[in-house]
């Protein structure tokens, strides 16, 4: 009875603790929410620097205040992270950042936390410069906007997918494009018109066929094609037989070894013995 008393205490106990911790957690992740401003409908590269800011605020009024560390992730296709520059910005200047990337991922951390303070009714604003290189062509880049506590806590997370274009990319593919295609077109016409108005001029395209084919044609509808394939079935028709002989004569062999010869069938085995005298 000791034991049943004591195994149910230890469940009602870790069935109180689990509760507490999932009722703590759970208005943890529904308290906070974090907002995007500043993105444009695309990105456009070379010297244009977008300025966009990741807004977190705390809706539960019941909470207390807490500090803030930023980190922006980076998810890039079509372009490469070093056509990529993204700055983290504050008041004062520039905001250090430790940055770690992973294929075509990027991870950019604030290593100090914000300096303002998040409480009920009062945001804390984190603001990026992003630039891409004057060589992309067309991509896409994703941005996830994510706010921590102090103890590395995930509050809210914001994500928001955009293109990005080139400068020249369009206007120097369009006219590239129609000399290619139109001089192309005029040399079939020019070619398929001269064999309708030329019919000898076919001999020599349609004698060039056959030149791939040339035993077949020069040994008269007898070529060495037909030749191989009869000196193939010959030589696997000897093969064949020998394999089939040579089969016969092992088994021959095998059969003599095992049966002893006719002639040793009625020998007697002689039994060598002393010479004994005979009693009388």
């Amino acid at each position: 009875m000791t034991v049943w008393r004591n195994a149910l205490r230890a469940g009602v106990v870790l069935a109180g603790l689990t509760g507490a911790v999932l009722t703590l957690a759970a208005p943890a992740q529904a308290a906070f929410a974090t907002e995007m401003s500043g993105l444009p409908a695309r990105f456009t590269a070379g010297d244009q620097v977008r300025t966009i800011s990741a807004v977190v605020s705390q809706t539960d009024r019941r909470g207390g205040c807490a500090k803030v560390r930023w980190s922006m992730v980076l998810t890039v296709r079509g372009i490469r992270l070093d056509q990529v520059k993204m700055d983290r910005v504050e008041e004062n200047g520039d905001f250090p950042l430790e940055v770690r990337t992973e294929g075509d991922v990027a991870r950019l951390t604030d290593r100090q936390l914000d300096p303002g303070t998040l409480c009920p009714g009062r945001t804390v604003t984190a603001r990026y410069r992003v630039a891409f290189a004057e060589d992309v062509t067309q991509g896409r880049i994703t941005l996830a906007a994510e706010a921590y506590d102090a103890n590395l806590r995930l509050l809210a997370r914001q994500t928001a997918t955009r293109s990005v274009v080139g400068v020249g990319a369009t206007p120097t593919a369009t006219p590239s494009a129609t000399p290619t295609l139109s001089e192309p077109t005029s040399e079939p016409e020019e070619a398929a018109s001269t064999p309708v108005d030329e019919p000898v001029a076919d001999q020599p395209v349609d004698a060039a066929p056959p030149a791939a084919g040339r035993p077949v044609s020069q040994a008269g509808g007898f070529g060495l094609v037909h030749a191989a394939f009869l000196l193939g079935g010959l030589l696997l028709s000897l093969g064949v037989g020998l394999l089939l002989r040579l089969r016969h004569l092992t088994r021959a062999a095998a059969t003599e070894a095992e049966e002893p010869p006719v002639d040793r069938l009625w020998e007697r085995p002689t039994t060598t013995g002393r010479w004994r005298p005979a009693r009388r």
